[in-house]
């Protein structure tokens, strides 16, 4: 049997602190970079066109995120099965199964990108683009949607090429992708002024760019995840379905949390147009450019605890996995205080790297930021609980809290809110929402639900 390669990362032994860290600092570096991704953009087009051009861009985001999503659920369930099958020593079980998920998420990604280029208006419309709008919401759509494969590829090939030993490579692969954005927005918004059009084809090429750094990595540089050359079997295709249905299980948190910020976006859009009109939805755009910032801070911690958990959880090691998992939420605690320390200090900072300051839709983000800020430790803390339970193949509670702060908690709150503290409670809607979450998550471990765990045994 071929064995797992030690050169990289040993999980079992080395210390978890230690270990979180080595994971952490690139990972953390590496999410950030592809939130820039989207960020670079909301700055060029702020200045290069106005409000008007990030209101369209905000409306276009669902569509990013479910694609994002698709490869986070993809990637999460891949990952922490590979990771069983290594600490077990198969390690051709363990390719296959990144094999299967990179096949998964190429038609998972194509099809819908055929419908969406085939119906520009009327997805635009779909996405609650007004009329005012409406152009320069198919303009980037146009140009953006045949890059979202590549966008699912780089996402799952992040977890892969980490649990590889590779964390520094994966952090390259996000850097590139933001780096190239950045220079090309600049060029084709100003110089060129391709204005919307600019915007989305410089996202489009980077993310190309990051998509094929990571797949080269897959084909020929890993260290042992590489992939296999797929059969065309009916067995081999069946064998794959329930591989890959499986993997989608267990990493259907990971697309919920990212299909949380595209309803986010969509129904905060939608409350902020009915209450303040396109002014009040560029406001929400400039925040909503900044959430996947917020969001990724949580997936990074969650993100590098899932290798250290999974491997151990595969060994039945809980006395490692328990530390990590104190690890991982002390350090969402203390990421999520930075963040929203920021946005209560520094609102017009913020605001202003976007669009002017005497602009109206500006005095409504900056006004409103510190109370989108209350939601921030609640929000990573979430995210960083789901991961743990991702990781140690409990889907069930992963995919219950997904569910609820992503629909059950917070919808309602964009409904409620507004009507019983005005503009603030549209702000505060998201704070219910992760608020509620976190409770529910303290009333799990309070009632030792989750020591349940160490009478499972993990699956081979």
């Amino acid at each position: 049997m071929e064995k797992l390669e030690k050169d990289a990362i040993d999980l079992s032994t080395v210390n978890v602190f230690k270990l979180f860290r080595r994971y952490f600092v690139p990972t953390l570096l590496g999410m950030l970079s592809m939130s820039a991704v989207t960020a670079i953009d909301g700055i060029c087009v702020g200045h290069g066109i106005g409000s008007d051009g990030i209101a369209a861009i905000n409306i276009y985001v669902p569509l990013f995120t479910i694609a994002t999503g698709l490869g986070l659920m993809i990637g999460a369930g891949c990952s922490v099965v590979a990771s069983i099958h290594l600490a077990h020593g198969k390690v051709k079980a363990a390719r296959l199964n990144v094999t299967q998920a990179m096949a998964l998420a190429t038609v998972a990604t194509l099809l819908p990108t055929a419908v969406f280029m085939s119906f520009p208006r009327q997805t635009a419309i779909a996405l609650g683009a007004s009329p005012h709008l409406l152009p320069l919401v198919v303009d980037y759509l146009l140009w953006f949607t045949p890059a979202l494969v590549f966008q699912a590829w780089e996402a799952i090939a992040l977890f892969v090429i980490r649990l590889d030993g590779s964390p520094k490579y994966a952090m390259a692969c996000s850097v590139v992708t933001a780096v190239a954005n950045a220079v090309l927005d600049v060029i084709f918004i100003f110089p060129l002024g391709w204005g919307v059009m600019g915007a989305a084809f410089a996202t489009a090429i980077s993310l190309v760019m990051g998509g094929l750094m990571a797949v080269v990595y897959l084909l020929f540089k890993a260290r042992t995840l590489r992939l296999l050359r797929p059969k065309w079997s009916r067995r081999s295709l069946m064998y794959s379905l329930r591989n890959v249905g499986y993997q989608c299980r267990i990493g259907a948190p990971g697309l919920l949390g990212e299909l949380t910020l595209a309803v986010l976006a969509f129904v905060g859009n939608l409350t902020f147009m009915r209450h303040l009109g396109d002014d009040g939805v560029g406001a929400f755009g400039i925040a909503c450019y900044y959430t996947p910032f917020i969001f990724m801070v949580g997936n990074a911690i969650a993100q590098s605890a899932q290798p250290i958990i999974s491997f151990n959880f595969g060994l039945g090691q809980w006395g490692r996995i328990r530390e990590t998992r104190r690890i991982a939420i002390g350090t969402a605690v203390a990421g999520g205080l930075v963040v929203a320390s920021a946005f209560v200090f520094a609102p017009e900072v913020l605001t202003g790297l976007f669009i002017k300051l005497d602009t109206p839709a500006a005095r409504i983000a900056v006004d409103g930021f510190p109370y989108f800020a209350a939601a921030f430790v609640f929000y990573v803390v979430n995210i960083t609980c789901i991961g743990y339970f991702q990781s140690v193949e409990r889907v069930r509670p992963a995919t219950t809290l997904a569910l609820l702060r992503g629909f059950v908690f917070l919808v309602p709150s964009f409904l409620l809110l507004p009507h019983a503290m005005g503009t603030a409670g549209i702000w505060l809607a998201l704070c219910l929402s992760e608020l509620l979450t976190t409770a529910t998550i303290a009333v799990m471990f309070v009632t030792k639900r989750t020591d349940k765990l160490h009478r499972r045994s993990p699956r081979a």
